[in-house]
């Protein structure tokens, strides 16, 4: 006798196959919404709260550079903000990055650097251009310190740094020598840091052999852990945290777009990092503390972000 055929087989199949299918379609739905929301939160944070134009610096310039891939020099400003007070640039750095090479170079310019203040008519520290002007006056003045030619700005609270290196999960750093600061203690040799402990890190001087340019290598080991975990972080929710902090501490005068055109072109910029610290000899005028830099060096720093940017 022959077996009948199961005649509801292909249907029971079509079935589960209908289901399997629509399955999939709203997990990749409900995953291109979530992606979306994060783009869109991003473009929405960086283009809304972050961006802040400055007429030191000519964007159609940059926008030619940055469509060729050319070296690009950017201005990192780290503030001490305090409620009531603008507050003073205790960091500045010039970062230039060289896609075609491959490099990165920043170079730190000494919080108490006596220079021509820019629209001001004075000289003076060049960390008191960003109180008398705010990040305007703070770019003219390191231009013509420099001699140089600005494409970007960044300008971040120091308490949002902290706050950064808890986003990103924290980071790894090599400390020089053991020392207590604020409550915290710093072993030697490489040690992994939070949020509060990086601030603390960054933030002593006056035990620091080296003074401000001691400080300022620790802020730029700081800059560059950011940046290291930062571009290789796998959480995507984790954006979102990152890019509270930044709505919250960070001011720049690039947009999402050119964001996007950095992370796209110029990432690889992070796999040759150089760093150097300007000096110069401390002296007193009318009792107040300054840092003369002489032209000797000061043509050198040039030379060295002109050399980078005409490469």
């Amino acid at each position: 006798m022959k077996k009948r055929k199961d005649l509801h087989k292909p249907k029971r199949r079509k079935k589960w196959l209908w289901i399997t299918l629509t399955v999939i379609l709203l997990i990749g739905v409900g995953v291109a919404v979530y992606v979306y929301s994060i783009y869109h939160n991003v473009k929405s944070t960086v283009d809304n709260e972050i961006h802040e134009s400055v007429t030191g610096i000519d964007r159609e310039i940059t926008e030619k550079k940055v469509e060729a891939k050319e070296p690009l020099n950017v201005l990192l400003l780290g503030v001490d903000e305090r409620e009531g007070d603008r507050g003073r640039s205790d960091t500045m750095i010039v970062m230039t990055l060289d896609p075609a090479n491959e490099r990165m170079q920043m170079v730190s310019i000494p919080r108490d650097t006596r220079t021509q203040i820019a629209g001001k008519g004075i000289e003076d520290k060049i960390n008191h251009a960003y109180a008398f002007g705010g990040s305007d006056m703070s770019v003219n003045t390191v231009e013509n310190f420099l001699d140089i030619e600005l494409d970007y700005y960044l300008r971040m609270n120091m308490e949002g740094l902290g706050q950064l290196v808890n986003a990103v999960g924290g980071i790894s750093v090599h400390n020089d020598f053991a020392f207590d600061y604020s409550g915290k203690s710093f072993s030697e040799g490489e040690i992994n840091l939070k949020g509060e402990e990086a601030l603390a890190w960054v933030r002593m001087r006056y035990d620091d052999p080296q003074g401000d340019a001691g400080r300022n290598e620790r802020q730029r080991q700081v800059i560059q852990g950011i940046i290291d975990k930062g571009a290789n972080m796998n959480a995507v929710g984790k954006i979102n945290e990152v890019m509270n902090v930044l709505g919250n501490n960070v001011a720049t005068n690039m947009k999402f777009e050119d964001m996007r055109n950095l992370v796209t072109n110029y990432r690889a910029a992070r796999k040759d990092i150089s760093t150097y610290q300007m000096t110069g000899q401390g002296t007193r005028i009318d009792n107040i503390y300054y840092l003369q830099v002489p032209q000797s060096e000061v043509e050198k720093a040039h030379e060295m972000i002109t050399e980078v940017s005409s490469s």
